[in-house]
């Protein structure tokens, strides 16, 4: 195994890029991938794993956990690295800070300059900007219906207005000061990502016989209600987390839409002679993670109570973050045919990790208000009998539908006229 070194495309054959990989999902989506890919590949297939963190302690750090887990995954499963079935893992560590423009853009340039191609993206690094719970709210829903709270909560209290760091200089003649910064959890969750995904647009149009794959880690918490297409960046809502997920299920479900085109295609351009990367977003169900700032004690707390809404009903509390990793990494690995019967039978979905009562996880669709399970009006029924909507939430019909294009077509409008602003002001800086 090695760390960092350029090869070509016929000796590593999936080229892997997972952002956010220190911690969290982030980390059990590179764990999951390792395993399922050393698991059921032969040894003439390999991966190069890329990820990334904030800085080189970080990543060091990462290297060396994930370094370990390999060697714990041989030991359990008595695989030897010369073993004829064993798929060859390769890791190589990259720094980012998606909430500064500048770094996206340095990381870009590197991995164009060391990678021969990539085959698929996992969008996973963000925060919440959580900054604590409505303690009255929270026991209130959590007493009167619990399942629902516990799956769909409405009593997270969250920053307004938060803003990253100025992005140029605060003596840049080119623009004035207060319009040098963006949104800081829609630039960690959303936009930083997508600039980074088309400036590696290249890597992943590169393989002549793949789409390449940009997967976007969204959340079953991405409520219509707390996004306005007018407050792109969620400035002014009280729930910008909320708001950054609902932009990211409109963004990748829209995607393919003949609507959306116009703009889709200057932020993947089609490629001349290989095929054009394809979009997917899933979500990790409910894990119990430290994106909530939460006393010790009340962790342990709210870890019980997500073992209980599952044991109750639930089909979304997965837990750990390694069952939560399940639909990433089976979108990440899956047969492109398998992918793209599925949508055809199906429509275009947003995955999730589910799970039963005996803790078995499994991708599975999940509905999203104004999309249904797969832009097809009448394709949800039976989703609230088995849990899987929020208890609200009605069927999907023609108007919701069309309704949820338009507002994908005016999002991919936005975020196109940002990009551009965004990079011609970087570049004017430059000068």
């Amino acid at each position: 195994m090695t760390d960092g070194q350029h090869a070509s495309v016929e000796d590593f054959h999936n080229y892997i890029l997972v952002t956010g990989a220190n911690g969290g999902l982030g980390y059990a989506i590179c764990c999951r991938l390792i395993d399922e890919f050393m698991l059921t590949r032969p040894s003439s297939h390999s991966l190069r794993l890329i990820i990334t963190t904030r800085d080189k302690t970080k990543s060091h750090d990462t290297i060396a956990k994930l370094k370990d887990h390999i060697f714990r995954t041989r030991k359990h499963h008595k695989l030897h690295e010369k073993t004829p079935l064993v798929a060859k893992i390769y890791l190589q560590a990259e720094q980012v800070d998606l909430c500064q423009l500048r770094s996206v853009q340095t990381l870009v340039k590197r991995l164009i300059r060391s990678l021969p191609k990539l085959d698929t993206v996992i969008l996973n690094a963000g925060h919440g900007g959580f900054t604590g719970v409505d303690w009255p709210l929270a026991t209130w829903t959590l007493l009167t219906d619990f399942r629902n709270a516990m799956t769909y909560p409405k009593f997270k209290l969250s920053g307004v207005g938060d803003l990253t760091k100025p992005q140029v200089p605060d003596h840049s003649p080119s623009t004035a000061k207060d319009s040098t910064r963006l949104g800081d959890v829609f630039c960690s969750n959303v936009f930083g990502h997508y600039l980074l995904v088309h400036g590696i647009a290249s890597l992943l149009s590169n393989s002549p016989e793949y789409y390449g794959r940009v997967i976007w880690i969204s959340s079953l918490e991405a409520y219509p209600s707390t996004f306005s297409v007018n407050d792109l960046q969620g400035l002014s809502s009280p729930s910008a987390y909320e708001s950054s997920k609902r932009l990211t299920d409109l963004l990748a479900l829209s995607s393919r839409l003949p609507a959306t085109l116009p703009w889709t295609n200057r932020f993947l351009p089609p490629p001349s002679h290989h095929r054009p990367p394809k979009q997917y977003v899933a979500h990790p169900g409910i894990c119990a993670t430290n994106i909530l700032p939460l006393h010790w004690i009340l962790v342990y707390v709210m870890t019980a109570a997500f073992y209980i809404a599952r044991w109750v009903g639930s089909p979304w509390h997965t837990v750990t973050t390694y069952k939560g990793a399940c639909a990433p990494v089976w979108l990440a690995l899956a047969p492109q045919e398998e992918l793209d019967a599925m949508e055809e039978d199906e429509g275009a979905g947003k995955w999730g990790s589910s799970i039963d009562w005996q803790g078995e996880e499994r991708a599975t669709r999940t509905e999203v208000q104004g999309w249904g399970v797969g832009g097809r009006v009448g394709d949800n029924v039976g989703l609230r009998k088995n849990g899987r909507r929020p208890r609200e939430v009605e069927d999907l019909d023609g108007d919701s539908r069309a309704g949820f294009e338009s507002v994908g077509r005016r999002c991919w409008q936005a975020m196109e006229h940002l990009r551009e602003e965004w990079e011609n002001l970087l570049e004017d800086d430059d000068e």
